[in-house]
């Protein structure tokens, strides 16, 4: 199987997870690769991976999933603490290929739906869309009209400030990823051109419009199942009932499923979840039966859908790195055997 991208759209390619799924669907390969895996992560040969044995593949999980090396932030080495207990269920100091196989097949299924959710654009720019804009009919008049904007917005400036302030204005569509400007301002534009400096253009959009939760509010099953599995790892008392104080963690836990962000990935869905929260007094600490919390929980949701259905939010973002695009992971690429 080809590790590359999944589909073409409008010139580029989109990561929806689409390759992922089929990897782990067919059994035979993805045993074998499994197995080819196993086998160059077991290093001393017992049919058991340590702890230690462990960490290059939890690196390259990390690095598959976008996160800084081990030991760059405390935020990002939780999270790769989380992927070994993951591994380990956070007793064991061993692991059998058999529970290596089936955490790998839940972490790259929860990937895959990460990206049909939320899909990748990968566009590739070689200087052609750049060369073609500055070749063409609308080059001279729109840098002529920026060039009088950025004057009159600042007289006093150097030129290479009225060339950054130029190049910030230039788009995607014209061959210019915004936040790589300054970098480029170091290279000839003949270099550009002529020579094809190659980038890889990322961007992701991300709407939030309330129907995930939607789906799931109407689908009493899933949300039961959604509901127990989020509260299941949240702490109780010694009568059962639980912190309105931990309803934070449960709705994370249960974001994926309803379509939402990670509590502080999203400034602006953080608002409407404080909002929700608010209308709860989720802050007050009081302890709650089980179904309590569920049933608040459940109104929290309802809340942020209303909200969001009344006002989406829209994100984008967007990255550039520089060819040759060699992946930092190797864990999740399928050998060329397969």
């Amino acid at each position: 199987m080809e590790d590359s991208p999944e589909k073409k759209s409008g010139g580029g390619h989109v990561l929806d997870g689409s390759n992922i799924i089929e990897l782990v669907g067919n059994k035979e390969v993805f045993s074998t690769f499994v197995e080819h895996k196993f086998e160059e992560l077991d290093r001393d040969r017992d049919g058991e991976l340590s702890v230690k044995e462990l960490q290059p593949a939890v690196a390259d999980i990390g690095a598959a999933l976008g996160l800084p090396a081990q030991g760059s932030s405390p935020d990002s080495d939780h999270i790769y603490s989380e992927v070994v207990n993951e591994f380990t269920h956070g007793k064991q100091q061993k692991v059998s290929k058999t529970e290596f196989k089936e955490v790998l097949s839940d972490i790259l299924l929860g990937m895959a739906a990460g990206l049909k959710r939320d899909p990748i654009v990968i566009l590739r720019i070689d200087g052609e869309d750049l060369e073609e804009f500055i070749n063409g009919p609308t080059f001279e008049p729109e840098m002529v009209a920026s060039y009088s904007e950025i004057k009159s917005a600042d007289g006093s400036g150097s030129l290479r400030d009225y060339i950054a302030k130029a190049l910030a204005k230039l788009t995607v569509e014209q061959g210019m990823p915004l936040h790589q400007i300054l970098g480029l301002l170091a290279i000839s534009w003949n270099l550009l051109c002529n020579h094809a400096l190659a980038m890889i253009w990322t961007s992701l959009e991300n709407d939030f419009d309330g129907s995930g939760i939607k789906r799931l509010l109407s689908n009493k099953f899933e949300l039961d199942k959604t509901l127990n599995a989020a509260i299941e790892n949240v702490s109780k008392d010694r009568s059962g009932k639980l912190s309105k104080e931990y309803l934070r963690v449960a709705l994370d836990a249960v974001g994926p499923t309803a379509g939402l962000p990670p509590l502080g990935a999203v400034e602006q869905m953080d608002k409407v979840v404080q909002d929700a929260f608010n209308l709860v007094n989720a802050d007050d600490g009081k302890l709650l039966k089980e179904d309590e919390f569920k049933k608040i929980l459940t109104e929290i949701l309802g809340s942020i859908m209303l909200q969001l259905e009344g006002t989406p939010i829209s994100v984008y973002s967007n990255s550039v790195v520089h060819e040759p695009l060699a992946s930092s992971s190797t864990l999740l690429q399928p050998s060329s055997e397969l």
